[in-house]
């Protein structure tokens, strides 16, 4: 039998990472975090004011999550963590070595459009240019799978996972 991964799913504001990640962390038989509990209160307040974050505002956050998965390892979970650029990535990696990440991707319209429709959520669209313009996405050398965000929950979900498993017997 299979070791549960630990799945970082990543991608810019508005892909559906807080949407996909409980729903795969369900279909895979794991745990799910939300990422963004483990923001420190003063980067929710910048983001909230419309002021991207820095690198250096991250690093804490990046530990925080790191420190879950790595919690998790050989036990499975799932956790939500924009990760846009190798760096953070890395960061990741360097706490919790066996992370896969499930990259959420689409078009910036079509993210703008869930995001202008969301309720109660401290990232404006405003910074979705920020978001775009810091990612990176997945390197050859990254394990990692992107997923197309188009579609409903359910879809996306199954597309998650059939990745992972592609993922898994090519890595086999």
């Amino acid at each position: 039998m299979r070791t549960p991964q630990v799945v970082v799913v990543m991608g810019v504001a508005g892909t559906g990472k807080t949407t996909i990640g409980p729903l795969l962390a369900a279909r895979l038989g794991v745990p799910y975090a939300e990422g963004d509990d483990f923001h420190p209160q003063a980067n929710i307040a910048k983001m909230s004011a419309g002021i991207p974050l820095e690198d250096a505002d991250r690093w804490p956050w990046l530990d925080a999550i790191g420190t879950w998965a790595h919690g998790r390892a050989g036990l499975g979970g799932v956790v939500s963590s924009s990760a846009l650029k190798r760096s953070y990535r890395d960061r990741l990696r360097a706490e919790a070595p066996g992370v896969v990440f499930v990259h959420l991707t689409g078009s910036r319209e079509l993210i703008e459009s869930r995001m202008s429709q969301r309720q109660g959520h401290f990232m404006p669209t405003a910074l979705l240019d920020s978001q775009f313009a810091t990612l990176q996405p997945l390197e050859a050398d990254e394990a990692g799978v992107a997923v197309d965000v188009s579609g409903g929950p359910d879809e996306i979900t199954e597309r998650a996972v059939q990745a992972l498993e592609a993922l898994s017997v090519a890595s086999q």
